[in-house]
């Protein structure tokens, strides 16, 4: 189990980008004795009825030697997508559109909760327990800031259809203990579990684990760089939360999220590889969907409203005690939002242009920023983010003193008048376009997951799954475009130079005080001290002194 919110970043720029490897794993012996399901799937009929299901689509993708296959749960409006392939790595994922509305992780815990048992199989943690019975080729469940996914894949059929039981049964049927509601989230609990006397601390699995994640500055950078140049919606906040915002998570809370986003009305279904379609949504369907009617709540993220003019913020960061040099600690870029991912043709264009403009020594940003030796590196995030409603780019550099902050933006500005005044080499263009294609011949070991980790989060977000697919054909149809004249020069003039929503954010070091609080009996508040940025966390029994660490405000 993981929080993706940085982890997925910059990677679902191309569908080839996330297939790993250049090894190949398939042969016509690993798939010899089963049906074809390519032949299976082609016989389908749109309009056809299968275990409440109707097909709506029926598509050969050759760009991936697979056969798409579109379906809808007649009952609950659950949308199915099949990949019908050579390939006996066969796997499953489900998604909900999870979209928070505060930072108290309350979807990143969720997805850990239910996990913990359920009605089917109430033993503790049944998950970690499949892990080393199950001939699972992977399991895992992931939280990113509009969505979390659950997805596994296995080489045997018994195991699968054992893996498919638990999953579905977790997913929508979950205990949701209040005891395991303590353990993944936050609880009160004694530093030293065996001493009495030992001060009162608060702990928890993703409490930890966030307090990890932000100990890191770049973290901070990167999650206060999406907070506001989207703020107005779910994305203003921190998905998989905000350690002093996760001790106002309650367990009511957790379990109305549950209600409101885990519904088959609100589920995306994947399946991939060469077994029985039929038989996945037969046991989809009894197991979960005819327990469910219809829902018709909507949980869309809105487009974010375009700005008028360009904002500015100004954040802190810890200062790092082993920087080489103490005074080249600030971190400055600029941002811009994009169109939406679910346009599979923009996202190939914008995706071409953030390669060409950030990837490698030849790019125009790393000549003109980081060989000119202002800072050790581009600044976190730098690159095109295709994990969001709407894409962005950022370009910046870390690890350079605060006076430069200024002189680092104006070579932002007039690299991007410069490319769009002179354009890209034409053996550059030539380059980016030759990695797709090469990475369209090529799969990893894990291929099923590999395409919808690269799909989950247009799909999420309604588009057409297959569409997105089809790389070869937006290839091709960029291919005509570049012999527009002034094409990609527009394209720059069009996405930076006259974009009005960017932002400039700045990070700098700033050392901060710790403080002790008492605590009284039958307290536990969570309240801001005079101490700018310093939030005290405090309960307990009796008067117990807390040691408490300095919040950075992201």
């Amino acid at each position: 189990m993981s929080y993706t919110r940085l982890s997925l970043r910059g990677k679902q720029v191309y569908l080839h980008k996330l297939f790993g490897n250049k090894q190949s794993f398939h042969s016509s012996s690993h798939w010899k004795g089963r049906a074809n399901p390519l032949e299976d799937a082609s016989k389908l009929v749109v309009g056809s009825n299968l275990h409440g299901y109707t097909v709506k689509n029926v598509t050969p993708v050759p760009d991936f030697s697979l056969t798409a296959v579109q379906l809808v749960h007649d009952k609950t409006g659950a949308q199915h997508l099949h990949l019908a392939r050579k390939d006996t790595n066969n796997a499953f994922s489900v998604g909900f559109r999870t979209t928070p509305m505060d930072s108290t992780g309350v979807a990143h815990i969720l997805e850990h909760t239910t996990l913990c048992g359920s009605q089917k199989y109430p033993v503790r943690d049944p998950f970690f327990k499949m892990l080393t019975r199950s001939l699972s080729t992977f399991m895992n469940a992931f939280t990113a800031s509009d969505w979390t996914m659950y997805p596994f894949s296995s080489q045997n059929e018994k195991d699968f259809r054992n893996l498919l039981s638990v999953y579905l049964d977790c997913v929508f049927f979950p205990q949701l203990r209040e005891i395991d509601f303590k353990q993944e989230a936050w609880r009160l609990e004694h530093e030293d579990p065996s001493d009495r006397s030992s001060p009162i601390v608060f702990k928890g699995v993703v409490y930890n684990e966030m307090k990890g994640h932000f100990a890191n500055s770049q973290s901070i950078y990167a999650q206060a760089l999406q907070n506001r140049l989207f703020p107005s919606h779910t994305y203003s906040h921190v998905s998989g939360g905000w350690p002093p915002d996760i001790l106002n998570l309650t367990y009511e809370k957790l379990k109305n999220f549950h209600v409101q986003h885990y519904h088959p009305s609100n589920a995306k279904f994947f399946t991939y590889g060469d077994l029985s379609l039929p038989d996945h949504l037969q046991q989809i369907s009894e197991h979960v969907l005819n327990h469910f009617d219809c829902s018709t709540q909507s949980l869309s993220v809105p487009l974010e409203t375009k700005w008028t003019e360009p904002r500015a913020y100004h954040i802190h960061c810890p200062p790092d005690p082993m920087a080489p040099d103490p005074t080249k600690q600030t971190t400055t870029s600029v941002s811009f939002i994009l169109p939406p991912i679910t346009d599979p043709y923009e996202s190939l264009v914008f995706g071409i242009l953030g390669q060409l403009l950030v990837g490698g020594p030849a790019s125009p940003f790393y000549e003109t920023l980081i060989d000119a030796d202002i800072g050790s590196d581009f600044a976190p995030a730098t690159g095109v983010d295709s994990t969001t409603k709407e894409a962005s780019f950022t370009v910046g550099l870390q690890g350079i003193k605060e006076e430069d902050v200024e002189k680092v933006r104006s070579i932002v500005w007039s690299t991007f008048e410069k490319v769009a005044s002179e354009g890209f080499p034409e053996d550059r263009i030539r380059a980016v376009l030759h990695q797709i294609e090469l990475g369209l011949k090529h799969e990893s070991t894990n291929f099923g997951l590999h395409l919808i980790s690269s799909l989950i989060t247009p799909w999420i977000h309604d588009a057409d799954p297959v569409t997105m697919m089809e790389i070869n054909k937006n290839v091709e149809r960029f291919k005509v475009d570049m012999k527009k004249q002034n094409f990609l020069k527009e394209k720059i003039r069009h996405y930076f130079l006259d974009n009005k929503h960017h932002l400039m954010l700045t990070m700098t070091p700033k050392a901060r005080k710790l403080g002790f609080v008492d605590v009284t009996e039958d307290q536990r508040l969570c309240c801001q001290t005079v101490s700018q940025g310093l939030r005290p966390l405090f309960t307990g029994s009796g008067k117990v002194p807390l040691l408490l660490a300095a919040s950075w405000a992201v």
